[in-house]
Formats: structure tokens, C-alpha cells, sequence
């Protein structure tokens, strides 16, 4: 596996986190390598300066001491180092140090040690467990063993403290500014994808819907409210069209209807009645399809009541049909235009098939709604072809086995304009499954 591979399931998924990882990585980076550059030369530099500088007091001290001090001047010696060094000194007489070489690895342990070789030259012992407050040196004298214990900040550079402070204040100040720019760069973008989804999904969106942003972003905004304008003349014009065509055709197939009812019955009579009637439904078909959802707007309704409403009125009708559906699946909803959706699938399911199973609950980040029949199903080949308008298996228009074709495509529409689909394919009946895939 390659390292890109490996690295990008754990990088972040939005603009936001990728954005911020682009600002933070060369900060961290940054920190990184003045970090260590401080460590390893001021650090270092300050460290030995400081250990030889206490080197230097306690050869000082030991090199008094071998002139031969008596008890009194010694002790004199010993407060006035305490006074003037910092350093507290007592004589452990008739002592010796163990007989063994400690291993001194840390940097202080090490820095320390080396500065006592090089000024001491004695044998010597460091106890560096609490070197913040302080150390304790022993070194072995003629007469005994001489402790010396040396204060913490003796050793530890205050810059260190400060150092660390301004890092790490300055990276929580630069990320601070960072997060706080770039949620007002992303806002915009949400702001634009969530309006496209609204509108996509025929919810209601401000008329004068703008975006504030960057260029880019301002352009994407005002490509998208052309198209919405577009869309929505097109959708305008449409309507009106229907309605000038509903009208025109209604007319003349009234005035038909009425002078084929004062005409004597006849079998040509009965036959022309018939063909009327069928007109009218494909019209009104053609209609329904072209209309679409109308200027219906979108409530929080409960899916399981359309569902119900609608399984209702089948099996009142005769239609035998198995319903299981959870409950209380609120989403925003067309409510009547969803039911023409879950009637058509039912009807179409009513038509080839003597049982009915309609199925609907939440499926991780989506709702599914799965009608089942026990007919013959569609062809693989055919199962997209059936959603084209005026498109039917049956290669006859006997609307007896088919009707106009427009069923399925009518339900298809209706799903895409709530942000879903219809999919079709083998029912486990072993007849079709239609499934309606909604967004949550």
C-alpha cells in the first residue's frame, strides 16, 4: 500500500479540517524545528556555562580547603560561599564515596559531570533526581567526603520557561486566528451547498438569496441563482402552457360527452363513450405528469401516515396488502404529491401481482420504502427503460394491461424531487421491488 493511501482515511473529510491542516502542518513544522534548535544550541550552550561556572566555586572552595583551615576558618568559608554562591557546603569527615562509576545520561547528569572532570578532578558523585529545586554534589576530600548542594535555578535557565510559553501561546494564537478566518471563509460554501439541496429538494429559499465570500465563492453564488431563475421561469412557463392546453382540450371533449349523451344508445354509441372516457384519463395523465408537484411546498409531515393513507385506500379497493412501517419518520415532505408517488408504485405492483408487502424504516443515513409484489417482475434490461416517459414492457397501448407509461416515471420524478430515487429489482416474491431511497 502506498503511503498516500495510508495517510488519507485518517485526514479530514471537510474543507474546514483540510483547510486548517494546510494553515497548522508548517506551524507545527515550524515549532518543530525552533524547538529543536533551541535545545540543541541554547540550550546546550546555556547549560554548560552554568555547570562550569559551579565547577568553578567548588574547585574554588576545595582549593581554600587545602591550605589547611582549621575548624573555624573552614566553617567561615563554608557561609560565606552559602552567602556570596548560593552554595550549601558541609563536611561529612572520615567518609568515603561507594567504589562504583555511575552512568550519567541525562543532559544535565552528563553536562554537569563533565564540568567536575575538567575543573575537580576529584572523585565525585551527582544526585540530580530533583535538579528543578536542586543537586547535590559529594566529592571525596583526604579528610572525608564534601557534600555541596547547588540550587535548581543554578543549573535551569529561566529563558526555557519563556521560550515554551511564547511557542505554545503563539501557535494557540495562530490557530485561534486561523479557525476563526477560515469557518468565515467555509461559511459561504455551506451556505451555497445547503441552499442548492433546498432548492433541489423544492423547498422554499429566499428571492434575493446571496452569498457572501470570496470571488470564487460570489461567482458559484450567482451562477447558482440564474439557474434557480431559469428553472424556475422554465417550470412557469410550463405550467402555463398546461393550463392553456388543460382548458382547450377540456371544451370540446365536454361539448362531445354531451352530444354523444343525446344521441340513442347504440353498440358505436357505447364504443365512443368509451374512447372519450379513455381520452380523458390519458390527458389528464399527461397533465399530471408535466405538472409535477405543482406549487405544493414542503412540510414536516410523518411518513408513515402517507404510507398508511395510501394502503388504506388500496385495500379498500380489494388489494391485498402487508404493511409494516416504524414509526414516526418525520422528514420534510410534498404530502400529496409523495402519496401520487407511493399510489403509482402500488398500482403498478396491483397490476401484475395478487399480494402486496410495502415496507419503510431508517437505514443508517437514508429511509428506504420497498414495495414487493409477487407477479412476474421486469426483464434486468428493461428495468431503467420503464421509467422513460410514454415507455411500457408491453409493446401493445391496450391500456387495460399498461396504461400510458407514465406511472412509474411520474413516482420517479416525484422521489429525485425530494432528494431521492427509485430503484428497481428482483423481490425476494419473486416478483418486483420497487425501493424508495430518501435522504434523512
Amino acid at each position: 500500500m502506498r503511503p498516500g493511501q495510508m495517510i488519507k482515511p485518517i485526514l479530514p473529510k471537510s474543507l474546514f479540517g483540510r483547510s486548517l491542516m494546510i494553515i497548522i502542518t508548517p506551524l507545527v513544522l515550524l515549532q518543530v524545528v525552533s524547538t529543536w534548535v533551541f535545545f540543541d544550541r541554547h540550550w546546550d550552550t546555556t547549560t554548560r556555562r552554568l555547570a562550569s561556572s559551579i565547577a568553578g566555586d567548588i574547585a574554588w572552595v576545595i582549593e581554600e580547603m587545602s591550605e589547611g583551615l582549621g575548624a573555624k576558618e573552614r566553617a567561615e568559608l563554608f557561609t560565606r560561599t552559602r552567602h556570596h554562591k548560593g552554595l550549601q557546603i558541609v563536611l561529612r569527615p572520615n567518609q568515603i564515596l561507594p567504589n562504583q562509576k555511575p552512568d550519567y545520561t541525562g543532559i544535565i547528569d552528563s553536562t554537569m559531570a563533565h564540568a567536575l572532570q575538567e575543573r575537580v578532578q576529584r572523585p565525585f558523585m551527582l544526585d540530580t533526581s530533583s535538579f528543578k529545586t536542586r543537586v547535590i554534589i559529594d566529592i571525596q576530600m583526604p579528610s572525608g567526603v564534601l557534600s555541596i548542594i547547588v540550587p535548581g535555578k543554578r543549573l535551569f535557565s529561566s529563558t526555557t520557561y519563556i521560550f515554551v510559553l511564547w511557542m505554545v501561546g503563539t501557535s494557540l494564537v495562530l490557530f485561534a486566528v486561523a479557525s476563526i478566518f477560515m469557518r468565515n471563509q467555509v461559511r459561504p460554501i455551506r451556505r451555497l451547498a445547503e441552499a442548492a439541496d433546498t432548492f433541489g429538494k423544492g423547498g422554499e429559499m429566499s428571492h434575493d438569496f446571496r452569498i457572501h465570500g470570496a470571488t470564487e465563492v460570489r461567482i458559484a453564488a450567482t451562477a447558482f441563482n440564474r439557474m434557480r431563475e431559469r428553472i424556475n421561469r422554465q417550470i412557469r412557463q410550463r405550467t402555463d402552457m398546461l393550463s392553456g392546453v388543460s382548458h382547450d382540450l377540456r371544451t370540446p371533449m365536454t361539448r362531445m360527452k354531451l352530444q354523444l349523451a343525446m344521441l340513442p344508445d347504440s353498440p358505436e354509441i357505447e364504443d365512443l363513450k368509451s374512447d372519450l372516457t379513455e381520452m380523458e384519463q390519458m390527458i389528464e395523465g399527461y397533465l399530471t405528469f408535466a405538472r409535477g408537484d405543482g406549487d405544493e411546498k414542503s412540510v414536516k409531515t410523518d411518513l408513515s401516515d402517507v404510507i398508511a393513507e395510501s394502503v388504506a385506500t388500496w385495500q379498500r379497493n380489494g388489494i391485498s396488502i402487508d404493511l409494516h412501517v416504524e414509526d414516526e419518520i418525520n422528514l420534510p415532505l410534498k404530502r400529496k404529491a409523495f402519496g401520487r408517488c407511493i399510489d403509482n408504485l402500488i398500482a403498478n405492483a396491483s397490476k401484475y401481482g395478487d399480494h402486496i408487502w410495502v415496507r419503510a424504516g431508517r437505514r443508517r443515513n437514508d429511509i428506504d420504502i420497498i414495495i414487493d409484489d409477487d407477479g412476474p417482475g421486469i426483464p434486468e434490461t428493461e428495468r431503467q427503460n420503464v421509467f422513460r416517459p410514454f415507455y411500457r414492457v408491453e409493446e401493445s397501448r391496450n391500456r387495460e394491461t399498461g396504461g400510458t407509461g407514465l406511472g412509474l416515471a411520474i413516482a420517479r420524478d416525484i422521489a429525485r424531487a425530494h432528494g431521492g430515487d427509485i430503484t428497481l429489482d428482483a423481490s425476494p416474491q419473486d416478483g418486483l421491488r420497487a425501493r424508495i431511497r430518501l435522504p434523512v
